[in-house]
């Protein structure tokens, strides 16, 4: 298992961080859990919206993993069952 942040050439954003395990990675923003990656079955589940800085770093992830960015409008519409 490793953590490590995902930065673009830009900037690092030292609020979020990502737990990469055998088979799935975590999305750790502000301390919680907002997304994670399946990379046995090749797929990402996204937690909902949170905040527009918490949108930047789910962005940042999907675009990691070879993802379409997903707009706030988009994130609202996912119910959030962490809460």
């Amino acid at each position: 298992m490793r953590t490590f942040y995902l930065s673009t050439s830009k900037n690092c954003h030292v609020n979020q961080y990502e737990v990469e395990g055998e088979t799935y990675s975590d999305l750790v923003s502000y301390g919680k859990r907002v997304a994670w990656y399946n990379h046995t079955e090749n797929y990402v589940e996204v937690m909902g919206y949170f905040s527009p800085t918490t949108t930047r770093h789910i962005n940042l992830f999907l675009d990691f993993y070879g993802y379409d960015k997903m707009k706030a409008i988009e994130l609202k519409q996912i119910k959030d069952y962490t809460k």
